[in-house]
């Protein structure tokens, strides 16, 4: 008897060694995967910007940048986020202004950049507004691991797309994003690291 509860406590050591070599080996390849995928967000792109004039990544370098995906006839999420991404460069000061907002936008067959510039007006006028073709849109979509998709509604349709803030460096590399639902004291802790 003595020896079968013997047996069967090392068989529950060996199987609660396993699950959590398991789990800490899960933890570790997730970690390790987002931050292969954190090295490969962002890269080169080719669109025009909210003026018309034609525009490249290197425009922008020099300049820690906020990178937001979104589109004018989008009815909540982009403008609550340029909204808020407004207020919080306020509460960061002086050193905002190192900071460039680039609005991409996810519809490039309605966001022509005379849209785009009308629909900017409501917003910080150092937001810049982003478009070009399909395929440029794509690109750009791609390298940031972005998401979009028209959905058809009413007779038109609408975007889903991704809804968090990528935070690059001035030299374009990726740094963190601001989640949709995140507290805006964590989204102006990272806005202010970004701009240390």
């Amino acid at each position: 008897m003595l020896k079968l509860v013997r047996c069967g406590a090392w068989a529950l050591i060996l199987v609660v060694g396993f699950v959590s070599t398991s789990i800490l080996m899960g933890w570790w390849m997730s970690d390790r995967s987002r931050a292969e995928q954190g090295t490969a967000i962002g890269g080169p792109f080719s669109l025009v910007d909210h003026t018309g004039k034609a525009v490249t990544d290197a425009d922008f370098r020099g300049s820690p940048l906020a990178v937001f995906f979104g589109f004018t006839h989008c009815p909540e999420v982009c403008p609550t986020t340029l909204l808020r991404l407004g207020n919080l460069t306020r509460q960061v000061g002086a050193d905002a202004a190192r900071l460039k907002i680039l609005l991409i936008t996810v519809d490039p067959e309605r966001d022509t950049p005379a849209q785009l510039a009308l629909y900017l007006q409501s917003f910080d006028p150092g937001v810049v507004g982003l478009t070009g073709s399909q395929v440029q849109v794509d690109a750009v979509l791609g390298a940031f691991k972005a998401y979009a998709k028209k959905l058809p509604i009413d007779g038109g349709y609408t975007m889903d797309h991704t809804a968090n803030i990528y935070l690059m460096t001035g030299d374009g590399a990726f740094r963190t994003m601001i989640d949709y639902h995140e507290a805006d004291s964590s989204a102006l802790a990272k806005l202010r690291m970004l701009l240390r």
